[in-house]
């Protein structure tokens, strides 16, 4: 057995400490300011409730990835980044409990009611995924041969470019003086490779001019709206303490299970892909101890409040480039950790304006949907894209699903005023509804038609007209719930049974088409005899 390392801090600690800080704290950010910008959430049930729980997952799961590169025996060990995970955060905020409050309070609940509900749904939630990332742990390798690189990757781009690019880049615009400077400087910093003085990294160079730009142009009213004078930090301690919330929580999942499962699925295949990262660049971990760590980590937040999975960085070769070892995971798991139980994360959160925080979550969507690209065949890049397609639907659906936009009564009737064909505004809720398994369905279809399997693109497509059938993906219900079909009204039925038989058809047409394919190559082999 390898001989544990000691403990040393260094300066590429110290750097990587700074980039993985700023990381979580811009998911955190978003989660925060998409949950009370746009939900109008109560901002101390996020701050009181959810963000301790959230942080000690990403405390505990640090501290194991510690402990793991302590006892590699290498001296050099650089130890794999673990953080809130920015794209399925994102989601939960945007397409989970967001449109859960919204929903609970349109039952009669008060607000504080609600926000108690939804905050013991995200709880739930992360349980369940906790769960799912265990199972799949032992079955990790047997997913990535089964679900083409496109449909996974797809599907995951598709959150990036909709959500988790759109959204901020609304909120850095929303700021523009201080927003597009910030996003211009990661530009520049990140993409550009360019240096910035005294060699301070990109990332935080970013945040100390915006944040100057921000409280200097903003009492000047150079900012216009823009600015607001932040609140006095307060002292908020909160001990995540374990609580059987999430066992309420279980019964309001199941209207977003298809949204939640895929969460845990692509978190999966993100740690094995990240783990082949670090091994290449030299660190070699064993892919069922990465995996088991992130999901005990989830598994602990969830119980303790947390609402948003944790997950190994991507970025560890560049942890390791910038000279990170062990120190810089270990002090990151304490200032997270302990920022949610003394509550000064919420404090920054509150100083630091998100649009100074919002260009990184661009940054990050932007390398997640090269990656796309890059880790997939040439041939398959169409796959790719149609997968971002039921990801834009889910985006235009979050604004007018929302009632400040568009007023309940007026919605109720755009969603069942026909005109020429289904209604308009039906079909891309209903597009957008399960969009990350549709994404899947979609980008395996077509990697199978690319192949020349038209026969397994058939099979797919009838494994969504089964998902169909019972809303799993393309959920008749604006709120995405699953249900059996039988039990729907009339009017419900004949727009699941469009969809449904709309798969079947392609699938029957495709399965005859193979025969075709197969005539057509015997032919040809018969002409080469001859």
């Amino acid at each position: 057995m390898a001989k544990a390392n000691a403990l040393r801090i260094t300066s590429g600690d110290v750097n990587g400490f700074i980039g993985l800080v700023v990381d979580n704290l811009s998911v955190l950010a978003f989660l925060s300011g998409a949950l009370i910008g746009i939900f109008h959430f109560p901002a101390e049930v996020i701050f009181g409730k959810m963000f301790p729980g959230t942080a000690l997952g990403a405390l505990i799961g640090n501290f194991v990835y510690t402990r793991m590169a302590l006892r590699s025996g290498r001296a050099d060990a650089c130890a794999m980044p673990l953080g809130i995970d920015a794209p399925t955060t994102i989601g939960m905020a945007l397409v989970v409990l967001g449109p859960a409050f919204l929903a609970f309070k349109a039952q009669g609940m008060d607000e504080m009611a609600a926000a108690d509900a939804t905050w013991k749904l995200g709880m739930a939630s992360l349980v369940v995924m906790g769960v799912l990332k265990t199972v799949l742990s032992f079955f990790g390798d047997w997913v990535m041969r089964n679900v083409p690189r496109a449909g996974l990757l797809g599907s995951i781009a598709g959150i990036a470019v909709m959500l988790m690019g759109f959204f901020p880049l609304v909120d850095i615009l929303r700021v523009p003086v201080v927003g597009l400077a910030c996003f211009g400087i990661i530009l520049y910093a990140l993409v550009a490779h360019g240096r910035v003085p005294g060699r301070i990294p990109g990332v935080l160079f970013s945040i100390i001019v915006g944040v100057v730009l921000y409280y200097v142009l903003g009492p000047l009213g150079l900012l216009g709206s823009g600015f607001h004078a932040p609140a006095a930090p307060t002292l908020r301690f909160n001990l995540p303490w374990p609580n059987l919330g999430f066992v309420e929580g279980l019964k309001y999942t199941v209207p977003y299970l298809a949204l939640i499962l895929p969460f845990g699925l692509l978190m999966v295949v993100g740690g094995i892909n990240v783990t082949e990262s670090a091994r290449a660049a030299g660190d070699d971990y064993k892919v069922r101890d990465i995996l088991l760590t992130e999901a005990l980590a989830t598994l602990i937040a969830g119980v303790c409040g947390g609402v948003a999975q944790t997950t190994p960085y991507i970025g560890q070769p560049a942890y390791r480039a910038m000279g990170g070892r062990t120190g810089y995971t270990l002090l990151t798991g304490l200032f997270v950790g302990l920022g949610g139980v003394f509550g000064y994360l919420s404090n920054l959160i509150e100083l630091i304006p998100l649009a100074v925080l919002a260009p990184i979550l661009i940054f990050i969507a932007m390398h997640i949907t090269m990656q796309a690209f890059e880790a997939t065949p040439q041939k398959h890049f169409a796959a790719v894209v149609i997968a971002f397609f039921p990801a834009l639907a889910r985006m235009i659906a979050i604004y007018l699903g929302n009632p400040t936009y568009v007023a309940p009564d007026n919605f109720a009737r755009l969603y069942a005023d026909a005109g020429h064909g289904l209604p308009e505004l039906a079909v891309i809720f209903i597009i957008g509804n399960g969009f990350i398994i549709t994404s899947m369905i979609w980008a395996s279809f077509v990697v199978a038609l690319i192949d020349g399997h038209s026969r397994k693109a058939a099979a797919i497509l009838l494994a969504g007209a089964a998902l169909t059938l019972f809303g799993i993906i393309h959920s008749v219900d604006a709120n995405a719930s699953v249900y059996l079909p039988w039990t729907l009204s009339v009017e419900s039925r004949a727009l699941v049974w469009q969809f449904v038989a709309a798969y079947v058809v392609l699938a029957g047409v495709l399965f005859l088409l193979s025969f075709q394919r197969q005539e057509l190559s015997t032919r040809t082999s018969a002409d080469h005899r001859g």
